[in-house]
C-alpha cells in the first residue's frame, strides 16, 4: 500500500494545533506529581500570561478544569501543583484582565473547601489568604464572598476526631475569615460583609475559639526564639482568633459598630458566659481597646440595652452584665463619651431600684428562710456591682462632668417629707427607701473621691448642699456617716484626711505636716453664706441618740477639715463658739441625752479645741486646753476620746458641773485670743442654731402633715381682729389650771386642720393661704405707717390739704443755715 502523505500530515499535526496556553499549562505538570511543579515551564507560562493578559481567563478556566478532574480522581499531588501555579500567576499579574481569572481562582478555592480532606481545605485557605493580600486596582462590582464566610466559619467550629487535625482546620478557618475581612472592609462595594447575616457567623466563630483556649495557652510567656514564638502563635486558634477579632473591630465604621457588638452579646447569652463572666469581661476589654475612641458610646449603649432586656434574669447574670459595663465605662471614661453619661446613670439607678424591689419582694413572699437569704445575698451582689460601676464611672469623668453627675445622683436620693419624682418610694416602704438612700450615698462617695474643685462653692453648690444636709438630719446613724464622708471628699482638697483619721488628742499637730493654702476670696464668701449651715448641722449631728464612735470620729474630721481649708480669723471664732455650745449642750442636757452621747460630745470638743489651738499657734490658748485635758486625765478620763470610745469604758451616772477645771471656759479663751486679729467680743455671744423647716421635713414621712402643722402654728399665732381682751376672773384661772379639756380641744383642732389640708380642694387651700398672706401684709403696712415719718426738710414747709401732706419748696438763697454750716 502507498502511504498518503496528506493523511500522515494531518494526523501528526493534531498535537501542535492545540492552543498554546493549554500546551503551556500541560507542560507544568510532571509525569510524577512527587517531582513538583516544573519551574522552567512555569516561567514560560508566567511570561506568556504577562505578555498576553487577555489569555488569563482561558488559562484560569483550563486550570480549574484540570483541578476539578484531579479532585474527583483523588489525584491530590496534581491538585497541589495546580494551586501553586495559580498562586504564582496571581502574584505576577495585576492587569485589568485579572478579574475573570480571579473568578476561576475562587471557583477552584471553593472546590477545595467543599472537599472533606483537611489538607485540601488548608490548601484552599492558604491560596485564598494569598489572594486576599493582593491589592486590586479597581473594585469588583459583582464578586461576593458569602460562601467563603459560611465555609470558613464552619471550619472554625471543626469537631475532627484528631486534635492536631482539628486545630489545623480551625486555624485555617480563622485565617480564611481574616482574609475575607481584609479583602472586603477596604472595598466600598463590599460593605455587605457588615450585615447581620455575615456578622452572626464571623463573630461567634472567633469567640468560640477564644473561649476554647485555656489560660495557659493564651498567657504563654514569649520564647527566646522570636520566629518560634510567632509560629506557635500562628498555630494557636485562640491567639489567632483574638488577633482577627481585634482587626475586625478596628476596621468597624460608625454605622457598623452595632452589628459587630450584638453577636458578641448573643454568643455570651447562648453559652451562659455571664456567670462566671471572666470571658465576657475579657471580650469587652478587647472591644473597647480595639475600636476607635469616638465609637465607645455605641458599645456602652448596646450593653445598657442588653441589661434592660435581661432585667428579670437571675441576680448573678445581671451582676455579670453590670460588671462588664463597669469595665466598659472604665475604659470609655478616659475619653469623651458625650450624651451617654446620664443614660448610663439613669439605667443603673433604674436597675438598682429593681434589685431592691426583687430583694424585698422575695423577703415578703418567700416561705423558706434559706432561699430568701440566698436571694438577698445575690441581689446584694447586683447592688454592689451597680454602685461600684456608678462610682468608678463618675470618678473617672472630667471635673465639669463629675459635678453634673453629683447633682444628678443627689436628685435621685429620696428624702422624707419632700416629693421624690425620680425614684418612687411609695411601694418599697421605709426599709427599701433606706436601702436606696444608703446605696446612692455610697455611690456619691465614690464619685466625689479625689474630686478637687478650685473653689468650695463649685464643689458644694446650694442645690447639692441643701438636700445633702437634709439627709444629715435623718434619724439614722449610717446615713449621717455617709453624708459626712461625702463632705470630707469635697472639702479636703489637699489630702489631709488620712492624717486626721481617728478622734484623739493630737500631742503635736505640726508633726502631721498638714498641707494648706491661704483662704481664697471665693471660699471666704462661701463661708459667709453657708458657714452657719455647716455649723448647724454639726451641732445637731452631735445630739443624735444613735451616734456611735464612727459618728464622732467623722464629726471631728469634718471640723478639722473646715479649719484647714476654710477658716480665716472670723471662721475660727465661729468654730470656737460652736465647740463651746456643744460643751454647754452636754452639760445642761435639756434634751435628756444619754450619758454616752454627752461624754462623747465632750470628748469631741476636747479633741477639736486641742487641734484648733495648735493650728492657730496661740500659746495661751494651747496652755488652757492642755490644762483642761490634764485635769480630765486625772479626774474625768471619760471626757476624753481615748477613754470614752473604748469598748469597756466606765460611764458615769452624772457629770460634775461644779468643777470648772474640767471644762473649757469662754473667758479664758477670750483672754488668750485678745488682740487685733480676733474679734473676741463675739465669743461672749452663745451659739444657738436656728431651727428651720428642714428639721421637720427630714424627719417626717408626709409633706401634707408637715404643711398642716405649719399652718396650724401660724393660725394659732395670728389673733383675730374682732378678738377682745378677756377679763381675768376666778373661772378663767380655773379653766387655765384644768387642761384636760384644752388638750382634747387641741387634738380636735389639729385633726380638723390636717383633714382640711388632705381633703379640701386646691383652690380652697390657696384662697386660705392668700388671705393669711394678705392679713400679714396689711399688718406690716400699718406698722410702717406708724413708724416711718418723712424727715424734716429745710427746703420748705409742710401744708396739709385734702388730708395729704404737701411740701412747698423754698429757694436755696432764702434758706437759713446754721453758722457752722456756712463758710
Amino acid at each position: 500500500k502507498v502511504q498518503c502523505p496528506f493523511v500522515t500530515g494531518v494526523c501528526g499535526c493534531c498535537g501542535p494545533l492545540r492552543p498554546r496556553y493549554k500546551r503551556l499549562v500541560d507542560n507544568i505538570f510532571p509525569e510524577d506529581p512527587k517531582d513538583g511543579l516544573v519551574k522552567s515551564d512555569m516561567e514560560k507560562l508566567t511570561f506568556y500570561a504577562v505578555s498576553a493578559p487577555e489569555k488569563l481567563d482561558r488559562i484560569g478556566a483550563y486550570l480549574a478544569e484540570r483541578l476539578s478532574r484531579d479532585v474527583v480522581r483523588h489525584r491530590y499531588g496534581y491538585v497541589f501543583i495546580a494551586m501553586e501555579a495559580l498562586d504564582q500567576l496571581l502574584m505576577a499579574c495585576h492587569s485589568q484582565s485579572i478579574k475573570p481569572f480571579v473568578e476561576s481562582f475562587l471557583h477552584m478555592v471553593a472546590k477545595l473547601l467543599e472537599s472533606r480532606e483537611p489538607d485540601l481545605q488548608v490548601l484552599g485557605t492558604n491560596s485564598f489568604v494569598k489572594f486576599a493580600n493582593i491589592e486590586e486596582d479597581t473594585p469588583s462590582y459583582h464578586r461576593r464572598y458569602d460562601f467563603f464566610v459560611s465555609q470558613f466559619s464552619a471550619m472554625c467550629h471543626s469537631t475532627h476526631e484528631d486534635p492536631e487535625t482539628r486545630t489545623k482546620i480551625r486555624v485555617a478557618g480563622i485565617k480564611g475569615l481574616q482574609g475575607v475581612v481584609r479583602k472586603t472592609v477596604n472595598d466600598e462595594l463590599q460593605a455587605i460583609i457588615w450585615e447581620p447575616q455575615h456578622m452572626d457567623k464571623l463573630i461567634p466563630s472567633m469567640l468560640f475559639n477564644m473561649q476554647e483556649a485555656e489560660d495557659s495557652d493564651r498567657l504563654q510567656a514569649p520564647t527566646t526564639n522570636e520566629k518560634l514564638h510567632q509560629r506557635e502563635r500562628d498555630e494557636n486558634p485562640a491567639t489567632l482568633a483574638e488577633s482577627c477579632f481585634r482587626e475586625l473591630l478596628g476596621r468597624a465604621a460608625y454605622g457598623n459598630m452595632n452589628n459587630a457588638v450584638r453577636p458578641v452579646l448573643v454568643h455570651l447569652d447562648n453559652h451562659h458566659l455571664w456567670d462566671p463572666n471572666e470571658f465576657a469581661v475579657s471580650c469587652f476589654k478587647i472591644i473597647m481597646y480595639s475600636i476607635q475612641a469616638q465609637h465607645s458610646h455605641h458599645v456602652i449603649q448596646q450593653v445598657l440595652s442588653h441589661l434592660d432586656a435581661h432585667n428579670k434574669d437571675t441576680p448573678r447574670v445581671r451582676a455579670g452584665i453590670v460588671q462588664v459595663l463597669l469595665e466598659t465605662v472604665a475604659i470609655a471614661a478616659k475619653g469623651s463619651i458625650g450624651p451617654t453619661v446620664l443614660e448610663v446613670f439613669n439605667t443603673l439607678l433604674k436597675h438598682l431600684r429593681m434589685s431592691v424591689d426583687f430583694e424585698l419582694g422575695d423577703r415578703r413572699n418567700s416561705a423558706s428562710s434559706v432561699s430568701t437569704n440566698s436571694r438577698e445575698s445575690e441581689e446584694r451582689i447586683v447592688q454592689n456591682a451597680i454602685i461600684q460601676t456608678i462610682g468608678f464611672f463618675g470618678g473617672n469623668l472630667p471635673d465639669y462632668q463629675r459635678a453634673e453627675v453629683m447633682m444628678f445622683i443627689m436628685g435621685k436620693v429620696p428624702v422624707y417629707g419632700t416629693p421624690c419624682h425620680t425614684l418612687d418610694t411609695a411601694q418599697i416602704g421605709d426599709l427599701g427607701t433606706k436601702r436606696i438612700q444608703v446605696m446612692l450615698l455610697r455611690s456619691l462617695i465614690m464619685v466625689t473621691s479625689g474630686y478637687k474643685a478650685k473653689t468650695i462653692a463649685s464643689a458644694l453648690p446650694a442645690p447639692f448642699l441643701d438636700p445633702l444636709f437634709s439627709i444629715s438630719l435623718m434619724e439614722d446613724s449610717e446615713l449621717r456617716q455617709l453624708v459626712l464622708e461625702i463632705l470630707h471628699n469635697l472639702i479636703d482638697r489637699h489630702d489631709n484626711r488620712a492624717k486626721l483619721r481617728g478622734i484623739r488628742i493630737i500631742p503635736d499637730v505640726s508633726a502631721l505636716k498638714i498641707k494648706r493654702e491661704k483662704i481664697s476670696k471665693q471660699d471666704v464668701s462661701f463661708m459667709k453664706k453657708h458657714g452657719q449651715q455647716l455649723y448647724r448641722h454639726i451641732y445637731l449631728g452631735c445630739k443624735e441618740e444613735d451616734n456611735v464612735h464612727k459618728n464622732f470620729e467623722l464629726l471631728f474630721t469634718a471640723l478639722a477639715l473646715i479649719t484647714i481649708e476654710l477658716a480665716n480669723e472670723e471662721v475660727v471664732i465661729d468654730l470656737i463658739r460652736l465647740a463651746i455650745a456643744l460643751q454647754d449642750m452636754a452639760l445642761v442636757n435639756e434634751e435628756n441625752l444619754s450619758m454616752f452621747i454627752r461624754c462623747g460630745t465632750m470628748a469631741l470638743v476636747a479633741a477639736y479645741l486641742n487641734f484648733i489651738s495648735q493650728m492657730i499657734a496661740n500659746p495661751p490658748f494651747c496652755q488652757h486646753v492642755s490644762k483642761v485635758i490634764e485635769m480630765r486625765n486625772l479626774e474625768a478620763p471619760y471626757l476624753l476620746p481615748e477613754h470614752i470610745f473604748r469598748e469597756k469604758c466606765t460611764i458615769p451616772k452624772s457629770l460634775d458641773k461644779e468643777n470648772k477645771s474640767l471644762f473649757f471656759l469662754t473667758n479664758e479663751i477670750s483672754e488668750s485670743l485678745a488682740g487685733p486679729s480676733y474679734s473676741v467680743d463675739r465669743l461672749s455671744v452663745p451659739y444657738v442654731p436656728q431651727v428651720t423647716d428642714e428639721d421637720r421635713l427630714s424627719r417626717r414621712k408626709s409633706i401634707v402633715d408637715t404643711i398642716s402643722i405649719q399652718v396650724d402654728i401660724l393660725s394659732s399665732h395670728q389673733p383675730d381682729k374682732s378678738q377682745k381682751t378677756e377679763e381675768i376672773t376666778f373661772e378663767t384661772l380655773k379653766k387655765a389650771i384644768d387642761t384636760t379639756g384644752l388638750e382634747e380641744q387641741e387634738k380636735e383642732k389639729r385633726r380638723q386642720v390636717i383633714e382640711k389640708f388632705q381633703k379640701a380642694p386646691f383652690e380652697e387651700i390657696a384662697a386660705h393661704c392668700e388671705s393669711k398672706a394678705n392679713l400679714l401684709h396689711d399688718r406690716l403696712a400699718q406698722i410702717f405707717e406708724l413708724t416711718i415719718r418723712p424727715p424734716p426738710s429745710p427746703s420748705g414747709a409742710v401744708t396739709v390739704s385734702a388730708g395729704h401732706a404737701q411740701y412747698q419748696s423754698v429757694p436755696v438763697y432764702e434758706m437759713k443755715f446754721p453758722d457752722l454750716c456756712v463758710y
